[in-house]
């Protein structure tokens, strides 16, 4: 059962190399668990952080004219404008941050194991981070706010009218989204053209580093590939992770893609019917590189670092 769900999230992202990456799209559970993480987690640091600084601020200047008893209404104007700042700067902080991070994910998505990532296979513009997290506000924070209000109103019995309905079915409708589109998005996805996937865990495979290159000569052709520092310095660990893939998962044709786009990237004749072996050639070398720089203190994660 888990393996045909898993089937019906499989998707194929196309990346600007042409290179064919499988990918699985995130659960409607995972990505509900993370973002209850990441909300507990901001709301903690609004209700924390300003606590902990008054309680500063008393302790250190009680009895001047900075305590809180001698502090005039225009400082307290002035206090109150720097605390909404720093709620929204948090609030909307938070996500952008992370989320153009390079792992494409806040706290709450990495614990359970998501990232977000953009449907055509370009990095992840600030732009539509942004725009994907302001949908999310309209979608379900104001219409959540919104009924609170109306609740407490309706408690101290004032009419609120038809609007607790509107509210509610403004709320229903962007909640089940995701329940009535094939990839799961909600309407941020849609406006800011992303999606939010499984974030591999596959650890570089010992088999794959003693292949290809290490172990010598191609068993088709003889030839023994050999990479430069510059052929070598143009993709990080997230290429070598994608490559990795590749040559686990993906069918003949398909490495025949790769092979032709690192070719054409690092300016060699890409030849025909000895692709494998010099995938692995291009792999193994690279991973050995990667790991060597990792030794003294460099780290390239992509191929833009």
């Amino acid at each position: 059962m888990n393996a045909r769900r898993e089937d019906r999230r499989a998707r194929t992202l196309l990346t600007p190399e042409g290179l064919a990456l499988p990918i699985t799209l995130a659960p409607r559970a995972s990505r509900a668990g993370a973002l209850i993480i990441d909300v507990m987690i901001i709301v903690f640091s609004l209700v924390a952080i300003p606590l902990l600084l008054a309680l500063i601020v008393d302790g250190l200047f009680d009895d001047s004219p900075l305590a809180r008893a001698n502090v005039d209404d225009r400082v307290a104007e002035f206090l109150g404008i720097l605390a909404i700042l720093f709620a929204f700067f948090t609030w909307y902080g938070y996500f952008l941050v992370q989320e153009l991070g390079p792992r494409g994910a806040t706290l709450g998505k990495r614990m359970v194991g998501i990232r977000i990532a953009a449907r055509g296979g370009a990095r992840l513009t600030p732009e539509a981070v942004i725009a994907r997290n302001l949908l999310r506000d309209i979608e379900i924070f104001y219409p959540l706010i919104t009924l609170f209000v109306l609740l407490v109103v309706a408690r101290n019995e004032a009419p609120i009218g038809i609007l607790g309905w509107v509210m509610t079915g403004w709320f229903l409708l962007f909640l089940l989204f995701p329940f009535f589109n094939r990839d799961s998005l909600r309407a941020g996805d849609i406006v800011a053209g992303t999606w939010v996937v499984e974030r591999p865990r596959t650890k570089l495979a010992k088999v794959l580093s003693v292949e290809g290159a290490a172990k010598g000569a191609s068993d088709v052709t003889g030839v023994r590939y050999a990479f430069g520092e510059a052929e070598l310095s143009i993709y990080g660990e997230k290429e070598l992770q994608t490559l990795e893939r590749m040559l686990r998962e993906s069918p003949p044709e398909a490495l025949a893609a790769v092979h032709e786009t690192i070719c054409r990237k690092i300016g060699w004749d890409p030849g025909a019917g000895d692709e494998r072996a010099f995938l692995e050639a291009y792999y193994a070398q690279l991973r050995n590189r990667l790991e060597a720089d990792l030794r003294f203190g460099k780290r390239k994660a992509d191929k833009f670092a």
